[in-house]
């Protein structure tokens, strides 16, 4: 199967998850952890539902994960990754930033990602051997000559533990932290593919919240890693840099590695 067709049926899924999801977003029922009926379940399991009936009956014999139903087997070496709602957080807020993830893997490694954003209708578009698009249009990263002058973004200090949280400041204070993001989960990949900020640096991530972002950021002329430079595979752990400027990705192993422990 041709990546174009690949493309093509991965756009509708991206149309189905956002038919889905749109009529839950700011519908101000309380987001109970306790009760299973708050928008963000509804949501992300009827978008997941959507994107699912289509796989089956376009790709059978594809393996799909997802965030909401798990996994199924294939017998191709493919597999679909799906996360309905990248960014639950800004989801359950009524902040326009979370993002439908969909990405295709070939023997564990990423050929193809979307981010959809289905409120603002925004969507990023990766696929391997392909310049990166958002909304039809291709997009890049933008240089940084100095990783004084970079704009970091992470979602949050509450995902990394006390180890990674020290290697993050350590490399935030190298960077120039006045501008500082926080927040913004799949949608600051985004941000970095079309050239708005430098850096991305976060933890504890799962290989649906990362797959899609791969060649969306590749694309555009950046580079993911993890935090040892090594490229991400369905096996990495969840250490994630996304750089915009690939000519600064030494200047940033060293900053996170430089931190000693007593």
């Amino acid at each position: 199967m041709k990546i174009e067709q690949d493309i093509a049926l991965a756009l509708r899924l991206a149309d189905a998850a956002g038919d889905a999801i749109r009529p839950h977003f700011r519908t101000g029922l309380a987001a109970d952890r306790k009760q299973d009926a708050s928008p963000v379940t509804i949501a992300d399991r009827a978008a997941e539902e959507a994107m699912r009936r289509i796989l089956k009956a376009e790709a059978p014999r594809d393996a799909i994960i997802g965030e909401e139903f798990g996994s199924e087997e294939g017998s191709t070496g493919r597999t679909w990754v799906l996360d309905p709602i990248d960014g639950t957080v800004s989801f359950i807020g009524g902040r326009p930033i979370f993002g439908t993830l969909i990405a295709l893997l070939v023997n564990g490694w990423p050929v193809l990602g979307i981010i959809d954003q289905p409120i603002l209708r925004e969507r990023w578009v990766g696929a391997s051997g392909h310049p990166t698009t958002f909304n039809g249009a291709e997009v890049r990263t933008r240089p940084c000559r100095e990783l004084s002058d970079a704009m970091l973004a992470t979602t949050g200090p509450q995902y990394f533990d006390d180890h990674q949280g020290d290697h993050f400041m350590t490399l935030a204070a190298r960077t120039d932290h006045k501008r500082l993001m926080m927040g913004g989960d799949c949608y600051n990949y985004g941000l970095l593919a079309s050239g708005h900020l430098d850096l991305i640096c976060e933890a504890g991530l799962k290989l649906h919240d990362w797959a899609a972002l791969v060649p969306i950021v590749e694309g555009a002329g950046g580079t993911m890693c993890d935090w040892n430079g090594e490229p991400l595979h369905a096996d990495s752990g969840g250490e994630v840099l996304a750089l915009g400027d690939p000519a600064r990705l030494e200047d940033v192993i060293a900053a996170m590695a430089c931190h000693h422990h007593d």
